[in-house]
């Protein structure tokens, strides 16, 4: 079984993604941080994400995998682990550009396609419902307002000791929310048969619970 859930940044989608696969007994795959890990390399590389051609001359010798080590994730980059660099907010940016490219795309998805053919696997991202996993069993739209989801990133690199601008944060959320509905290929955007889910004012539990019950699944 495929579940898809999309919906634009700082929805909760990667965090509530990970609790349903959990109670679910199904794989979670970060879509999301396939393609930060292909912005890291370009970044590294010193790569101009406007040029498609050098891009994808990168690309052709970059590896991407996805590992679980004692129930944790791991996003290894050319063999290398960057579970932590990924997260970083210059990487954030980068990765809502690299992900307009139809060959990064592309690429990505043959990788998400394969894993989810032979798992029963939860995905999130931006274009799952419609274009990654179009035939999923059950598809889900998370969405929440701007301030609320400027207010869960500040939180989040707050605490991990990042020196950021709540305003500047929302600025780069409203930025990523247009780069996304509006890049030509894959665009962001609700499939016509996927639920709907306003986090805003919802709690973490109260959302998982709450597809749970629309999946149907059981606490394990």
């Amino acid at each position: 079984m495929n579940i898809a859930i999309d919906g634009p940044a700082g929805a909760g989608k990667s965090t509530i993604a990970k609790l349903l696969a959990a109670r679910l007994g199904f794989l979670y795959l970060d879509t999301g941080a396939m393609y930060r890990a292909v912005a890291l390399k370009m970044t590294n590389c010193g790569i101009d994400l406007s040029d498609a051609q050098a891009v994808e001359k990168v690309l052709n010798t970059t590896t991407v995998d996805i590992k679980y080590e004692n129930g944790e994730q791991k996003v290894l980059l050319d063999g290398n682990d960057v579970s932590g660099k990924i997260r970083e907010n210059s990487v954030s940016k980068a990765a809502s550009a690299v992900s307009a490219l139809p060959c990064v795309r592309i690429k990505m998805v043959e990788l998400q396609r394969a894993i989810a053919k032979n798992s029963n696997v939860i995905l999130d991202g931006r274009d799952i419902g419609t274009f990654v996993l179009p035939n999923a069993e059950f598809k889900f739209f998370l969405t929440a307002s701007v301030d609320e989801r400027a207010k869960r990133r500040f939180t989040e690199l707050a605490a991990k000791g990042a020196n950021c601008s709540f305003d500047e944060i929302r600025r780069d959320i409203q930025a990523r929310d247009y780069n996304d509905a509006h890049r030509k290929f894959a665009p962001l955007k609700k499939s016509d048969d996927a639920e709907e889910v306003d986090t805003t004012s919802m709690s973490i539990e109260e959302v998982v619970t709450h597809m749970q019950n629309i999946i149907g699944g059981k606490d394990l």
